[in-house]
């Protein structure tokens, strides 16, 4: 329990309800971090409160993280500058063809890029921004597809979570082991049997395909979609978008736009991060393996673990943090190289692009630093542990797995991260299903439970890293992106809150609540949608207002007149 007690969730509370409240995320996580030095000295507090920052940029991972940042931003002003934003922009308008197809092919590439969430917001966010604002799809909205569709297809996908995920249920195992002298399953039998309870994620998935299919929209996310496809502006128009490509970098070279300016420096990003990732994994993976005097060769460990635990092994044992950095370098080169042997600029233009996309994420970086900042006062103050301590003694088995959704939950949105959530809550809440049913039936149920709270709490924090990277490479607005995605993840919540209760009291297995669950969420999403737009006196599909306005006119606007 924290020495603190309940003034541990003052700092990231007070953050998060002024950054809501003003819109103004930089100086309310300043306030919340220097809130959180107040507490922790009694005092004044700037000493630690810029302690507690420096720290959070000296973590090796957090580093690589800003400087691939750094680069992937320069990466986009490159392509922006050569052109290739207006290439694939001509190419998508005449093939997309419709707001549906553009929404369905953004949650489609999300769900394709599984391996790890920062690069998926990254490469999703940056590819179809141009292409969503021609169909004039809001930035909240394309913003919400690519938040929606990273963490919870990165943490049941072969990617850089389920290193760190196996290893948070081998910390709880630890301390049953120790406790009880028990032998405890496998690590990776828990985490598959974990994936149809991470009901959150998989559930959150499905959410954004309803939503782009059906094209109905609810809470502010309606209001955003209407102003979007009835006057253009993709942004609310006091809005502060964290990236602007347009106004940051000026007109792009459309001498000669070219896909391969776009598409060539992407995929060398994807190839060297996925490359380098396996790369570390493996050289990690034959060090532990000499280390347990097991074998070496991965012909011979897949023929003993199976051909699926290796491959989870190295993959998950890869420096991605690192493997990213690389290739985010490689995009850079890569698309200076075509610039200059397509004589579209030279080097000493390349070096000006370079650095104007670094000044592109400055704003990104910093709300990266601060909200690692007060990550790292909940974690001194222990936030995280005071609110796991006061759920331990107010559970039974049956309601166990929505109180640990719940504090998960909690933990994630007070903390900003799921990665953290998941270190404090999993190694509690397994020994105390364990100390309650005297059994590991509980355990993947336990692991789904974190997973999913961690996930939510993330998806509803503006102090979350991911919903920063979300905003920042779909240029969106970060509170306008938290506001308008709070609708949807509270609905998916809702819906999961009921399938686990199905569960702990009537015992319905996750091979019925998940197509229940399913078939409740579409039916929320219609019957919330028609309710909020009678109420608004609007159409609960954006893009129907007019019946003879095309969506293939929204590459060029409405005639005067056609929209009301």
């Amino acid at each position: 329990m924290s020495e603190f007690g309940a003034l541990s969730l003052v700092p990231p509370l007070l953050a998060i309800v002024l950054a809501i409240v003003t819109r103004r995320p930089i100086l309310s996580l300043f306030v919340g971090i220097w809130s959180g030095g107040v507490i922790a000295t009694g005092s004044i507090g700037i000493g630690q409160t810029f302690t507690w920052i420096a720290e959070s940029i000296a973590d090796v991972f957090h580093a690589q993280i800003l400087i691939f940042t750094l680069l992937l931003g320069s990466g986009v002003a490159l392509i922006w500058r050569l052109g290739g934003a207006t290439a694939v922009r001509n190419w998508a308008t005449t093939r997309l063809e419709s707001q549906r197809n553009t929404g369905i092919t953004t949650w489609v590439l999300g769900m394709l890029l599984f391996f790890d969430d920062y690069a998926n917001t990254a490469i999703v966010g940056s590819t179809m921004r141009e292409i969503s604002d021609q169909f004039r799809i809001s930035r909240e909205k394309l913003s919400y597809i690519v938040d929606s569709t990273a963490a919870p297809v990165a943490t049941i996908g072969l990617s850089s979570w389920v290193a760190f995920q196996l290893s948070m249920i081998d910390e709880g195992y630890g301390v049953i082991e120790d406790d009880h002298g028990v032998e405890t399953p496998g690590l990776f039998e828990t985490f598959v049997g974990s994936i149809p309870f991470n009901t959150y994620s998989l559930l959150a998935i499905l959410m954004v395909g309803i939503i782009v299919v059906s094209r109905r929209d609810y809470g502010e996310m309606l209001d955003a979609e209407h102003r979007s496809w009835q006057t253009g502006n993709v942004s609310r128009e006091d809005a502060q978008p964290l990236q602007e490509v347009e106004k940051d970098l000026g007109a792009p070279i459309e001498d000669r736009p070219m896909l391969r300016t776009f598409f060539a420096p992407i995929v060398v990003l994807i190839a060297i991060t996925l490359a380098g990732a396996f790369w570390t994994g493996y050289q990690e993976w034959v060090a532990e393996q000499a280390e347990a005097g097991a074998p070496t060769s991965l012909e011979a460990a897949m023929g003993e673990d199976g051909v699926i635990q290796v491959l989870v092994d190295v993959v998950g044992a890869g420096d991605f943090a690192a493997a990213l950095v690389w290739g985010s370098f490689a995009m850079v080169l890569t698309a200076i190289l075509i610039g200059v042997a397509y004589d579209l600029f030279d080097l000493g233009d390349s070096v000006d692009t370079i650095l104007e996309g670094f000044n592109l994420m400055l704003t990104a970086v910093t709300i990266l630093v601060l909200a690692w900042g007060i990550s790292a006062v909940a974690e001194d103050l222990g936030t995280g542990a005071y609110v796991a301590g006061v759920a331990e003694d107010v559970v039974s088995p049956a309601l166990l797995p929505i109180v640990v959704l719940l504090v998960s939950a909690f933990v994630a949105f007070t903390m900003g991260s799921s990665w953290a959530t998941m270190g404090i809550v999993t190694p509690i809440a397994l020994p105390v299903a364990y100390e309650l049913t005297g059994t590991f039936d509980l355990m993947p149920v336990m692991v789904g439970a974190v997973f999913s709270g961690a996930i939510f709490g993330d998806h509803t924090s503006p102090i979350s890293d991911t919903s920063v990277l979300s905003s920042t490479f779909t240029g969106a607005d970060l509170i306008d992106h938290i506001r308008t995605q709070l609708y949807y993840a509270a609905t998916v919540m809702l819906v999961v809150l009921l399938c686990y209760a199905l569960y702990g009291y009537l015992g319905v297995p996750p091979i019925v609540f998940l197509p229940l669950g399913a078939v409740l969420l579409a039916g929320l999403v219609y019957g919330l949608s028609e309710l909020d737009a009678r109420r608004k006196g609007v159409d609960p599909r954006a893009s129907t207002v007019e019946s003879d306005v095309s969506d293939r006119e929204a590459e060029t606007g409405p005639a005067p007149g056609d929209i009301d």
